[in-house]
């Protein structure tokens, strides 16, 4: 049995790390999934080069929801650069979930999918609060606001905008990030947060964008130049390295 799938990528508004609220937008980059299921009992990830943990646990977890236990191949194709602040890592484990499913032919509401592959990314400790904003927006589309701490979806709203991503070589991982330096800017990111419960994304992301860029030593110059060129907002997407 085979199973296919594809979930997009997604930008930061507001980054969760300083105050556990984050809210994220999804954009058109793709990752695919192809999940065959066997009777090996074990599950593997066939991506050369990547760390499979998290795409093998997402497997595993929708196994043990539905009441499965299946091996599997998990094969993943994406468009989006790992390390980069566009929720790779959560894009790979939606599409492997929903892939999943395809595979064993259940279906699953998208929020519990996207909680499926959030819990699957702190099993492996590829994230540091959960992303489920990152999650979200990658599952649903639009914008996204989320309490991470206690899993809840706060808000969700169609978006669609033209979007430039400057994404530099240097790779940043999450779990890599100064968490007491962000958490230093939480009032800021409680004024972010404020912005994008009432819908001010532009405004919600370029604050953030400074604010986690001053907490993270990442310079600014590209946001200012982007602001000077009319862009409605611009931040650091993620922990970086991205620019949104």
């Amino acid at each position: 049995m085979k199973g296919y799938a594809w979930a997009n990528g997604a930008a930061t508004i507001l980054n969760a790390v300083a105050t556990w609220k984050g809210a994220a937008f999804g954009i058109d980059l793709k990752t695919r999934a192809e999940v065959e299921l066997n009777h090996s009992g074990d599950i593997l990830g066939d991506v050369p080069g990547v760390d499979t943990r998290l795409i093998e646990a997402s497997v595993r977890l929708v196994e043990e929801r539905l009441g499965y236990s299946y091996g599997a191949v998990v094969r993943t194709y994406s468009e989006i650069p790992v390390a980069g602040g566009l929720k790779s890592s959560s894009t790979a484990a939606n599409a492997t979930v929903l892939a999943t499913l395809d595979a064993v032919q259940e279906e699953m509401d998208l929020v519990e999918a996207a909680k499926i592959g959030v819990a699957a990314a702190r099993e492996v400790g590829v994230t540091i609060t959960g992303a489920l904003d990152d999650a979200l927006a990658s599952m649903l589309g639009g914008v996204v606001v989320t309490d991470n701490r206690h899993m809840i979806l706060l808000k969700r709203e169609e978006f669609s905008r033209h979007v430039m991503l400057l994404v530099p070589e240097r790779k940043l991982f999450s779990i890599d990030t100064n968490v007491s330096s962000s958490r230093l800017i939480a009032p800021m990111a409680d004024v972010a947060f404020d912005l994008a419960m009432r819908g001010d994304y532009g405004r919600a992301m370029t604050l953030n964008g400074l604010a986690y860029c001053a907490a993270l030593g990442l310079p600014t110059k590209p946001m200012l130049l982007a602001l000077e060129a009319g862009a409605e907002g611009v931040s650091l997407s993620g922990t970086g390295t991205s620019r949104s």
